[in-house]
């Protein structure tokens, strides 16, 4: 037990530091107290119960889910986004969307390289919801993997790149193809052009990337998605081989292994060896439909945060062992295709 005074002056010191909202630095010239003494008894006053630290999530914050799920897959972070239980495929996309924008805002450093997969509904509202800043100054926002759909969408343009940079006060560089082409001969000459060669040397400098995760088949019958960048023969393949989704238009099957199939010569982007030398890779995914593939991409550590709905997170929990810890870094040179 602490003697009197030592008592009398842990509590001025609590006091001072919780109830007034004083500086440790500023209780040292107050009271003339070394530094060290004042933290000493700050956690003195906690340890022995005369400071109590009560935590009180609002309705709609899952504290205890994102915890469970951190430790269950050893990720750096899980946000979990509170969604109606009826909430549709793309208003659970837009939800994550907001939620990822305010990470992005709260995470984005001066001269950050950031790799972005440039479709899908939830990214496209994290960057529309995202307040200007310059907190990415002198940075690069680059473009790691071809547009998808049609020549006309949105999500084949260099929009989101664009915005993305503007928003944070990056430079823009673009992968101005398709994420797939018709031909490996085709991957071959487009991988050759100087432009796509200038974005494919940041894919190995790369601190920060944010992918949505995909389904392997799409309930929509339209739309900028994986359906419309392979046929229904070659799907059925990819699900033959055991695929359940992807990370930028890379298969992965239940457990997370690549699944090795002719169809990756036809994509224009980062791979999966080149991605596992990033800093930190964000998935963003959600809902019934992309359930297997996020599984899949915690248990093959193809992420290290992860921005999910609450019913999705429970599910993860439910159902999955505990997977090794740790993300294994390759290091294999970095590639388009």
């Amino acid at each position: 037990m602490p003697s009197f005074d030592e008592a009398r002056l842990m509590v001025k010191i609590a006091r001072l530091y919780y109830d007034q909202g004083l500086r440790q630095q500023e209780i040292t010239e107050r009271l003339g107290i070394h530094q060290s003494t004042i933290s000493r008894l700050l956690k003195r006053a906690r340890d022995t119960n005369v400071v109590r630290i009560s935590i009180a999530p609002p309705t709609g914050v899952h504290a205890d889910l994102e915890e469970a799920i951190e430790q269950k897959f050893g990720l750096q972070q899980a946000i979990i986004v509170d969604t109606p239980d009826d909430a549709d495929a793309d208003q659970i996309e837009r939800e994550l969307g907001t939620a990822a924008a305010f990470y992005l805002e709260t995470t984005v450093r001066k001269d950050m390289v950031i790799g972005l997969s440039p479709w899908g509904q939830a990214l496209i509202t994290m960057v529309e919801r995202m307040s200007p800043n310059q907190r990415g100054k002198g940075g690069t926002v680059v473009q790691i993997l071809g547009g998808v759909g049609n020549v006309q969408s949105r999500q084949y343009d260099p929009h989101l790149i664009q915005q993305l940079s503007a928003n944070i006060g990056a430079t823009p560089v673009l992968l101005q193809v398709p994420a797939v082409v018709g031909s490996p001969e085709a991957r071959r000459v487009l991988s050759s052009d100087p432009a796509v060669r200038e974005a494919a040397a940041y894919f190995d400098r790369i601190d920060l990337a944010v992918v949505a995760l995909g389904s392997l088949m799409s309930l929509r019958p339209v739309g900028p998605n994986v359906a419309a960048t392979f046929s229904d023969e070659e799907r059925a393949e990819l699900s033959k081989l055991g695929a359940v989704g992807d990370v930028c238009l890379r298969f992965i099957d239940s457990e997370g292994k690549p699944i090795r199939s002719a169809l990756i010569n036809r994509v224009m982007g980062i791979d999966l060896p080149a991605l596992r030398q990033v800093g930190r890779i964000v998935g963003i995914a959600g809902g019934v439909r992309k359930l297997p593939v996020v599984r899949a991409s915690l248990k093959g550590k193809w992420i290290d945060v992860l921005i999910t709905d609450q019913q999705t997170g429970e599910q993860l929990l439910a159902d999955a062992p505990t997977p090794k810890k740790g993300r294994t870094r390759a290091k294999t040179p970095a590639a388009v295709g």
